[in-house]
């Protein structure tokens, strides 16, 4: 088996056939594991990694071999430049098979799980929330403004608008917790 190290870059660069025959051998189990790795936070299988492997032996020979001899061996060993071609072309190739998307102007508005504006409002207990909470909650999500028109309408940060925000979910996050397992053994 021959070492990646014991390759020659030029008769490689050349088209020689038995050195990249010999090259293959030797890189095929570094690119596999450098693309495998990559690949697996996107949940493809290993018929994927074959192939996005073999876009990486395409991508080295396309044009003459121009991205081979693009490797400087004073920068970098050759294993670690196949690794960042092979993780390059793994990504290529994995966004590439993403799902196609819809414009969510061509999705039935029944797919999109909206609520519907005439659903009973959530009924916040009197005192639950301070009186600069419910206005931001108001003013976010009855009035659909944004964090930034908030602040400005209060004279705030938008900083504060968000710290606020954030506070007043938690409370209602843990006032209807504490209230739910009554409801399931009442």
């Amino acid at each position: 088996m021959t070492d990646l190290n014991q390759i020659d870059l030029q008769a490689l660069s050349a088209g020689k056939k038995r050195v990249w025959d010999n090259f293959v051998v030797a890189s095929t189990p570094l690119i596999n594991s450098v693309i495998r790795r990559t690949l697996a936070s996107y949940r493809l299988s290993e018929d994927d990694v074959l192939d996005a492997a073999q876009d990486v032996y395409v991508r080295l020979c396309a044009n003459e071999f121009r991205l081979l001899k693009t490797y400087d061996p004073s920068r970098a060993s050759l294993a670690t430049w196949l690794a960042v071609v092979a993780r390059s072309a793994a990504v290529d190739y994995a966004r590439r098979r993403r799902q196609p998307t819809s414009a969510l102007d061509d999705v039935p508005e029944a797919a999109l799980a909206v609520e519907d504006k005439h659903v009973e409002k959530l009924k916040i207990p009197e005192g639950l929330l301070t009186e600069r909470q419910t206005l931001i909650l108001k003013c976010l999500y009855d009035e659909e403004r944004d964090v930034a028109e908030v602040a400005q309408l209060l004279k705030v940060d938008a900083q504060t608008i968000r710290s606020t925000h954030h506070k007043a979910l938690m409370r209602l996050r843990e006032h209807f917790q504490e209230e739910k397992p009554s409801k399931e053994g009442g």
